[in-house]
This record gives structure tokens, C-alpha cells and sequence, in this order.
């Protein structure tokens, strides 16, 4: 009789070569609560040597606009995560005291702020894209984008970009 260990093969968890693994994520929100898990899977992926694209559609640009992309806000009005009723959370000044409690754990756990994350992802090699279609929806123009977006494309050059990879949408 054959073991298992015999049969089955076993990965190597040690140091490897480049890989040549490919993710992209669309981020389409761009409230606070909706950035963090693009940066977070975006930033884990290059840790691990994987090629990384960001592309910004519809809301996601909140997140590479200059002039909101610190001042994200998260809203708790009918989000079922608050676990309190939308009559409290509606209640005037609860998305300012709700975004600076997430703020507060965020920063509490070491986790730096959107424009600085983007600047760890873009210093790894991370690629930031924004979408021609809404940067035309919402008159954007590269001039208000972060410096670090590489370029407004079509839906086109998005798929050129995304061949082959493991697409996550946010």
C-alpha cells in the first residue's frame, strides 16, 4: 500500500523564484470601509511576489482623487455590520463619529491611512489605473488623480492589462 505523502505532491513554502501570478482588483467603492480590503489583498499579493494592477471605477475614485482620498467616510446608515438600528445611525453627526472610530482602530493597528497605503503599494510595484469612463463621468482629469496612477484607460486596455490574472471586484 502507497501513502499518502508518497503520492501526493508537497509545495515548497521556501524561498522561490519570481512567480508568474498576476491579480487585479477593481475597486469600485469608495467609502473607508470599502478601500481597505483592495489595499490590504493588494499589498499581500506583492508581499508574495505577485504582479499587482488597482483599477479605479465609479466611487473608487474617492480613493485616488486628491482632493478626497484622505477624507474618506464611512457610512453606517443601513450597513448591518453596526449591528444598530438605521434610527441611530441616521441620527445627524453619526458618519463623522462612526468614520472617526474606524480611523481609530485602523490607526490602532498600525494600518496606515489611504494615500500613504497607496504609496506602499505603488513603492513594491503595485500598478494604479483609473477608468476612462468615469474619470469622464465625474470630469476628472489626470491632473486630479494621485500622481502615482499610472494612466486613465478604456475598458479595452483594462482587459489587455487583466489577461491572465485572478480578478477581484470591491
Amino acid at each position: 500500500m502507497t501513502s499518502v505523502t508518497e503520492t501526493a505532491p508537497v509545495p515548497s513554502f521556501g524561498d522561490e523564484e519570481e512567480t508568474d501570478r498576476k491579480l487585479v482588483i477593481i475597486c469600485s467603492k469608495g467609502s473607508l470601509d470599502m478601500a481597505y480590503p483592495g489595499l490590504v489583498l493588494a499589498n499581500a499579493a506583492l508581499g508574495e511576489g505577485v504582479e499587482t494592477h488597482l483599477f479605479f471605477t465609479f466611487w473608487g475614485f474617492d480613493m485616488i482623487t486628491k482632493k478626497t482620498m484622505g477624507h474618506l467616510k464611512f457610512s453606517p446608515i443601513g450597513n448591518p455590520a453596526t449591528h444598530m438600528p438605521n434610527a441611530v445611525m441616521g441620527l445627524p453627526g453619526m458618519t463623522s463619529f462612526a468614520t472617526f472610530m474606524m480611523k481609530k482602530q485602523i490607526e490602532g493597528l498600525e494600518i496606515p491611512e489611504v494615500p500613504e497605503f497607496l504609496d506602499l503599494i505603488t513603492d513594491a510595484g503595485g500598478h494604479l489605473w483609473a477608468c476612462r469612463m468615469s474619470a469622464d463621468m465625474m470630469h476628472v482629469g489626470e491632473e486630479d488623480l494621485y500622481e502615482r496612477v499610472e494612466g486613465i484607460i478604456n475598458a479595452s486596455d483594462f482587459i489587455e492589462i487583466a489577461e491572465g490574472a485572478q480578478t477581484l471586484f470591491i
